[in-house]
């Protein structure tokens, strides 16, 4: 790695706010990584029911409809305010689990209510991060920030399943619930240490308006910028379709289609996200020569390829290596879809537009409930296949009718600015 590379990856820690925010998300999101294996798994196997899972799935994602207001709340408090506030909730939570699990209490009744109370808040949690980020970085460091910044989540989808499969089968999950708790204690004081005064600050241009007419008017300027709003369509369309598979459904397909153990799941599971951390760490050196729009739907086709062959890989080595392959599809398809919606909505409108892009995450429990079913009547594999057909369609009729507004280098979806 040459001198001009390393420059490139490192500089964005040269600000001290994003040098504090960087281990705040990484912490907090290795907390996230171990809950849901944990728990997705404990759902699995005490109820023996896939709808279950996936409606356990879909509770991780209540909040999507209130999504926007925590955007309005970001642009008003300051982003770093509604982030601290929200990550002492995880915190929180996690607490009340751990006393549930060493008191031998925890069951699926309680996990369910905390996936609802814990999913009003948690989805909002990209929104407010990736805000932030364009909030205390230099716009020519945009795009090497969110690739950088994208490198915690990848990092904790390598080692948070990993090592909450290993606790829950060593310690017990009090033990592992106690860790959980701990990360997000640590994600929430690191978060609040970051500094950075703008970020504290209300954004400028944020008038007094009531939530619900700023909703109306973060929507309406999606929905008149083109590049936004096949961005928007295209974020609904993966939630629905690719994620499910590489995600909510991965207990399902670890133990029913591999015949794996919780080892096994938190192998599959690392196995994506090693593919999205070499993707988010190829994003930040490309930087800023990358067109976001063109960059993002051609990686979305290819995405939808590369999951259609990870279901039909006949073991889990050689699905393992499709999994990789399709979590670099997923950072070069989510990291130029952020950075694009930050670069159009300007500071002005960018909790707004992060909080509707919130909305598209919604996609995600429609997808796994649908799944659930369908898994039920016709079978995994067609289920699976059916999805990356639609989507890989879908996505090429988003290029097709935004063609203009997303293809050309000069259109503004691939302007660097």
């Amino acid at each position: 790695m040459n001198v001009q590379t390393r420059h490139s990856l490192l500089s964005p820690f040269r600000v001290r706010a994003f040098l504090m925010q960087w281990p705040a998300d990484l912490l907090t999101n290795v907390g996230i990584e171990m809950e849901v294996l944990i728990l997705g798994w404990y759902v699995l196997v005490e109820t023996q029911s896939v709808l279950l899972l996936t409606v356990f799935g879909a509770l991780r994602y209540l909040g999507t409809l209130i999504a926007p207001l925590f955007g309005m709340a970001g642009d008003r408090l300051g982003h770093r305010n509604v982030l601290c506030v929200m990550r002492g909730t995880y915190a929180v939570l996690a607490t009340g689990m751990t006393i549930l699990g060493f008191a031998g209490f925890l069951g699926p009744i309680p996990i369910f209510i905390a996936a609802t109370l814990a999913g009003l808040v948690r989805p909002s949690d990209l929104a407010m991060r990736n805000a932030l980020v364009a909030v205390i970085m230099p716009g020519g460091q945009l795009m090497g920030a969110m690739g950088v910044a994208r490198t915690t989540a990848d990092f904790s989808r390598i080692f948070g399943p990993l090592m909450g499969a290993a606790l829950i089968a060593v310690a017990g999950i009090g033990t592992a619930y106690l860790v959980i708790a701990a990360c997000y204690g640590a994600g929430t004081i690191l978060t609040g240490m970051g500094g950075g005064g703008l970020a504290h600050r209300r954004a400028a241009g944020v008038g007094n308006a009531s939530f619900v007419q700023e909703v109306v008017e973060g929507v309406g300027f999606v929905w008149r910028t083109p590049c936004a709003h096949a961005g928007m369509w295209l974020a609904v369309l993966v939630n629905a379709t690719v994620l499910p598979l590489t995600g909510g459904l991965m207990p399902y397909i670890a133990r029913d289609v591999y015949h794996l153990d919780r080892i096994g799941l938190g192998v599959l599971a690392a196995c994506f996200s090693v593919g999205s951390l070499i993707g988010s760490v190829s994003v930040s050196l490309v930087g800023q020569a990358m067109p976001a729009a063109r960059v993002m739907l051609v990686s979305t086709l290819i995405w939808h390829v590369a999951v259609l062959l990870f279901v039909l890989m006949p073991n889990p080595t050689s699905g393992a290596v499709m999994l990789v392959a399709s979590g670099i599809c997923q950072s070069f398809c989510m990291v130029p879809l952020a950075v694009m919606l930050l670069r159009v909505s300007g500071e002005q409108y960018r909790g707004r537009v992060m909080g509707v892009r919130m909305f598209a995450i919604y996609g995600l429990p429609m997808g796994l409930l649908l799944a659930g079913v369908l898994i039920e009547h016709v079978g995994f594999t067609v289920m699976a296949v059916g999805y990356c057909v639609a989507g890989f369609v879908a996505a090429a009729a988003i290029l097709g009718w935004w063609w203009r507004a997303v293809w050309p280098l000069g259109a503004q979806g691939n302007a660097a600015r």
